[in-house]
């Protein structure tokens, strides 16, 4: 499995509903709220095989209200 990390800016008044819709799905390890550029940080592992960006694509960017993510790769744990 591979980790990323992603942020999330939401439309105006939306980043409670995406982070709860976030939830209903399950696709996530960790979800937070987060203060500056961006509203959300989620972490998810992508499951080995698959396309990062068409995992991130089919399974979260669908969600009414984001506006913008930023999607951090990670390599190996310390």
């Amino acid at each position: 499995m591979n980790c990323v990390f992603i942020q999330i800016r939401c439309r105006p008044a939306t980043a409670y509903k995406v982070a709860d819709a976030i939830a209903l799905r399950e696709i996530h390890s960790e979800l937070y709220s987060t203060s500056g550029e961006y509203d959300l940080l989620v972490k998810m592992y992508i499951p080995d095989g698959e396309d990062v960006g068409k995992f991130i694509n089919d399974n979260l960017l669908d969600i009414d209200g984001i506006e913008r993510t930023l999607t951090t790769l990670t390599f190996r744990a310390f």
